[in-house]
């Protein structure tokens, strides 16, 4: 069963009368691609979280989020006192000395550097935490694998269909090319009498034949239409079988266009053509879809 590189996963908790919001999006991408936003406090999981994202997710762009919600300002920052308290001091013998008279923006003191500090949680903090965010990770991942297996059925359903369709086209590019020669020796041979009678010659039968034996070789697509059938079987059978598929389906979907191109540009038959066409569209639409799959 294939699944798609699309999805959404959340889930809600509350540890120590903090409403922790795990949020995972996950669009496409021709590799493993995460971006992890965590909150003050909690950003020594990130390496955590992004060990449990790569352990189940294989393929595309992974949008992780936590957010707190009640958390005490005590528990996310901590005030450097004594390092504003000496920044205070020296302001006042700066305005005492050079005779300037003021007040002190203590708002605008917070912003410099190393004045305000995320708060570092305790051993036995960061355990309790990392434990409940791996699980809400946990079952925002499950979600997010639900959404993405729902899809890729409908991804499925839609690659087959347009598999089917190329199989049909393909028989009849196979049944054909077995009648293309002759059709082509029958032309020709009508065509030299009609001009020969002109001339009152007659038909050396050896040239004719010549001549029809290397249109047959150069317009034999034989093999094409072989490795064209094998590439679509093991496409079919690819989509049936679990796991990361996304990258096999999309070589395959390249061979079968060069496959197809080769046909049409050696099969000079108007109907061959015409398959040729619409098995080309087919395998377009292939390749679009299988960019979703993972």
């Amino acid at each position: 069963m294939l699944n798609s590189m699309t999805g959404y996963g959340e889930a809600i908790g509350e540890l120590e009368g903090v409403s922790y919001a795990v949020e995972i999006k996950t669009v496409n991408n021709r590799y493993l691609k995460t971006i992890i936003k965590l909150p003050e406090g909690v950003t020594f999981l990130e390496e955590d979280i992004d060990r449990e994202l790569r352990k189940r997710l294989s393929r595309g762009t992974v949008n992780y989020v936590v957010r707190l919600k009640g958390a005490p300002a005590s528990s996310l920052f901590d005030i450097d006192e004594a390092a504003l308290g000496a920044i205070v001091s020296r302001l006042k013998g700066i305005s005492s000395s050079v005779g300037v008279t003021g007040t002190i923006d203590l708002a605008g003191l917070l912003e410099l550097p190393g004045i305000v500090q995320p708060v570092q949680p305790d051993e036995e903090q960061c355990a309790r935490i990392r434990q409940f965010v791996l699980r809400l990770t946990g079952e925002a991942l499950d979600k997010l694998q639900r959404m993405r297996e729902t899809e890729g059925r409908f991804l499925q359903a839609d690659l087959e269909k347009h598999c089917d369709v190329m199989i049909q086209e393909l028989e009849s590019v196979r049944q054909r090319s077995g009648s293309v020669v002759l059709e082509y020796a029958k032309r020709l041979r009508r065509r030299v009498e009609e001009l020969l009678a002109e001339a009152k010659l007659k038909l050396d039968e050896q040239t004719l034949a010549r001549e029809v034996a290397i249109l047959a070789d150069r317009s034999d697509i034989s093999e094409e239409i072989a490795r064209l059938d094998a590439h679509l079987q093991q496409f079919r059978q690819i989509c049936q079988t679990d796991g990361q598929a996304g990258r096999r389906l999309d070589f395959l979907s390249q061979e079968m266009l060069r496959e197809a191109n080769t046909v049409a540009s050696k099969a000079a038959d108007a109907g061959i053509a015409r398959s040729v066409v619409d098995i080309k569209c087919c395998i377009e639409r292939l390749k679009e879809q299988v960019q979703n799959v993972e």
